[in-house]
């Protein structure tokens, strides 16, 4: 269900099937109201200064189109709608969801048996009042996938299967399958199963049967544990993936009726080991992670999956093996992309429980804050909203752990404990001194304990495979509370220097860095400690809102740009998380600043090389070589190994002769870089980002849709092909297609998300188009050639 009528109003009328919506705009959902909107410092800073309100979305479906027989079982599903949904079939009120992020569904059988005419309508009201609802942006709208699912009476049960690996080597893996069996019809059923686990690597396939008798109306658990020889095990170095296709059969009067269900699985082991980190399948590994929020610039949270398969190989690319979903669950196409390229994943399940966190609307720490968001219905809706993210992931191959809150225990925000007369979090800058200390008037913190004992106990109902975690702010008081108890994996937010004392003190607990910043010491505490199983860095992509103050709009603490361009620092961690060759440089001001605090914040760095300039420069090499050669016209540069950052530097005058960076391995070079003075920009260089065929290839073996959606790279280039120095306001028009939106990345720049321009961020930008069949793209900017790039089919 991809077309929608849509008004960003309040139509008290509009649940009603026959409500007159011929002059509301169409949309395709997922769909995000509020980034289509004007930032405005009038909103909250948190959210990305962009607006909520109150929005409705009709659909019409023809019932000859469902496909249903007499009797099917119908179910209308959401992945998810920010926020306040509530949803009418054909007038008829079904019901409502308060968390934005949670899937659910509804039973339209009945509803369809009254059905007089072919129209079905489905209306949605959306309700996102409250924008200060949250630190980060969320978008607006039914902002992920809704789909009419139509099923046989005697079916398998929505998320009513569980594929489970119990162990697996290289000669044999031992697997269960539990699905749940539901009988609709009036008689008592012999039901027959037969499972095809097909490798989507090398086609084999394993059948696996049961039998089971199903009662009239009712319902029966099916456990089937079964061998699987030579299994093909899913890593994140070889992610290799089975098809589960399910078939019931059964007679009833007198006549075989069958029902079939699919999905992806894998085959793998893993272990969090208190001593010695992780390992999959046995072989150990270190998490290189980064935690994601689920916007994308101009997409606001409706994001198209070629987007994310873009960024997520970019992450890849540079090394990373793991992602941490902040600070909630994300659309299912996420999870699938990590099956797909061999990302591990934490999934996380709340930010905050029943008491809210500070929401900052006029600019980060800047008093008073709100305190609205998802906390007014934790008390409520916190076992369903748990119980609908693990029953969706759990055959994800790629989850390795269930985490139930990030940074709960963030001091007097709003726990506070006498234990400490004053409590410090990671991110209290310029915070008031009363806001510290202890107040008596508190929530107090002993109660998270409480809280947490009984998320654990839903966690470990649903599914008892997997460690249950969470992202600790201050385990200095929550290791004395009984916080981290019963964890079977404690995450720590920026705290690696408690990891040493903390492991003698909790011999039996694994530990993570579910949170971490970009420095080199932090990785290294991890690669030197080998009870330490990794870390995951704060963020791997700039997100929108956890504003700093107007007009930046967003968080820059990403190794990629919003458009998914790499930052100087991708290239850095790249050379040190990837084995590929890396050399890449960067220049800065040389400086008077000798205390080795110099990072990319307080002094950033470019990729300027101007003779022209009459001071010395610091260059800054990144490789990961055994030995680094600096040269300039032939001479060479000493370079020395800055051990506290994790690269080599030297200083220099600039000159007119390019400066090279070569990385040797061997003594053989292995990667080279060159950097030159850049010139004025005399063109467009546009390129059409392709997905490898490899993995295009993998997505049509597990039947993973790509949605088409073209992205255009685009990059201003001087007279040498060179990144040109200035930047040029871009248009972009579409012929045979759709203009979905344009982001360069820059956090401070305001142009509506809707504006068909934007202007270039170090001479680049990308175009997101929607083709329809051929479509052809215009390219223009002021003083250059316009440039035409065809795509689609």
């Amino acid at each position: 269900m991809r077309r929608w009528a849509f008004a960003l109003a309040d139509e008290p009328d509009a649940w009603a099937k026959g409500f007159d919506d011929s002059s509301w705009r169409t949309v395709a959902v997922p769909h995000d109201w509020s980034v289509e909107q004007d930032f405005s410092p009038s909103w909250s800073s948190g959210t990305g200064y962009l607006p909520g309100g109150v929005g409705w979305y009709r659909a019409h479906v023809p019932l000859s189109e469902l496909g249903a027989a007499q009797g099917s079982h119908v179910r209308l599903v959401f992945d998810g709608v920010y926020k306040n949904a509530r949803v009418w079939a054909n007038g008829y009120h079904l019901g409502g969801r308060p968390s934005g992020y949670a899937g659910f569904s509804f039973d339209l059988t009945e509803v369809l048996s009254y059905a007089p005419d072919d129209d079905l309508v489905i209306s949605v009201r959306v309700e996102h009042t409250d924008v200060s609802d949250s630190r980060w942006y969320n978008g607006s709208g039914i902002t992920r996938g809704v789909r009419l699912e139509v099923h046989e009476q005697v079916r398998v049960r929505e998320h009513g299967t569980a594929f489970t690996t119990l162990s697996a080597d290289p000669s044999e893996a031992t697997i269960s399958i539990t699905q749940v069996l539901v009988n609709d019809t009036a008689e008592h059923l012999t039901v027959r199963a037969l499972h095809e686990l097909r490798s989507l690597t090398s086609g084999r396939v394993h059948t696996f049967t049961t039998c089971e008798e199903v009662g009239a109306g009712a319902s029966v658990e099916s456990v089937i544990t079964a061998q699987v020889p030579q299994p093909e095990l899913w890593s994140d170095s070889a992610p290799q993936l089975y098809r589960l296709a399910t078939t019931l059969s059964w007679v009833q009067r007198g006549v075989e009726q069958r029902a079939r269900s699919e999905q992806t699985v894998g085959i793998r082991t893993f272990r969090f080991d208190p001593d010695l980190g992780f390992s999959i399948n046995g072989e150990a590994r270190d998490l290189k992670g980064v935690c994601l929020h689920e916007d994308a610039g101009s997409f606001g949270t409706a994001v198209p999956v070629t987007v994310w398969l873009r960024r997520l190989l970019k992450l890849k690319e540079l090394g990373c093996n793991a992602v941490r979903m902040a600070h909630n669950p994300h659309a299912p196409e996420l999870y699938a992309l990590c099956d797909l390229l061999g990302l591990f994943v934490i999934d996380e399940a709340f930010d905050e429980w029943e008491n809210p966190k500070n929401k900052w609307w006029q600019g980060h720490n800047v008093y008073p804050p709100r305190h609205e968001g998802y906390a007014k219905d934790f008390p409520v809706w916190h076992e369903r909203d748990l119980a609908a993210m693990i029953d969706a992931h759990r055959n994800h191959p790629s989850i390795i752990a269930w985490s139930i809150g990030n940074e709960i225990d963030y001091p007097n925000d709003p726990y506070a404990s006498p234990l400490y007369a004053e409590m410090t979090g990671n991110n209290d800058a310029n915070k008031p001194a009363a806001e510290r200390v202890y107040d008596p008037d508190r929530p107090d913190v002993r109660r998270l304990t409480t809280i947490a004992n009984r998320l654990v106990q839903i966690v470990k109902e649903l599914d008892p495979t997997r460690p249950v975690t969470l992202a600790a702010a201050f385990p200095e008081l929550s290791g004395s509370t009984g916080l981290l108890d019963r964890l079977d994996l404690v995450g720590y937010n920026y705290k690696e220097h408690l990891y040493e004392a903390d492991h003698r003190r909790y011999p039996d607990k694994p530990f993570i860095g579910s949170e971490n910043s970009h420095g080199y010491g932090h990785w290294l505490d991890v690669v030197r400690n080998e009870y330490v199983a990794g870390q995951f860095l704060w963020t791997g992509i700039d997100y929108l809102g956890e504003a700093r103050g107007w007009p930046i709009h967003g968080s820059p603490a990403g190794l990629l740009t919003l458009a998914g361009f790499e930052k100087h620092a991708w290239h850095l961690r790249r050379s040190w998380w990837s084995d590929a060759p890396v050399a890449y440089l960067v220049t800065r001001p040389l400086g008077d600043d000798d205390s080795g605090q110099r990072t990319f914040g307080t002094h950033p760095v470019s990729r300027d090389w101007d003779a022209a300039g009459e001071s010395s420069v610091e260059v800054l090499c990144f490789g990961n070589g055994d030995e680094l050669r600096l040269t300039c016209g032939g001479d060479e540069i000493p370079v020395e190994r800055d051990e506290g950052n994790g690269y080599w530097s030297a200083v220099t005058r600039p000159r007119t002769e390019p400066l090279v960076l070569e990385t040797r391995r061997s003594g053989r070079v292995v990667a080279r870089d060159e950097l030159r003075a850049r010139g004025e920009a005399v063109r467009i260089d546009a390129a059409t980002w392709q997905a490898p065929a490899g993995v295009v290839r993998r997505c049509a073996d597990a039947a993973f849709e790509l949605d088409g959606v073209v992205q255009l790279e685009c990059i201003l280039r001087d007279e040498h092909d060179g990144i040109a120095r200035d930047e040029r306001i871009v248009t972009a028009d579409v012929e045979g297609g759709e203009l979905l939106g344009l982001e360069n990345g820059d956090l401070g720049d305001v142009t509506p998300y809707r504006a068909p321009w934007r202007r270039t961020l170090d001479g680049r930008l990308i175009v997101y188009v929607r083709p329809r069949g051929r479509a052809t793209v215009r390219l223009s900017a002021p003083g250059l050639p316009d440039v035409r790039v065809e795509c689609g089919s």
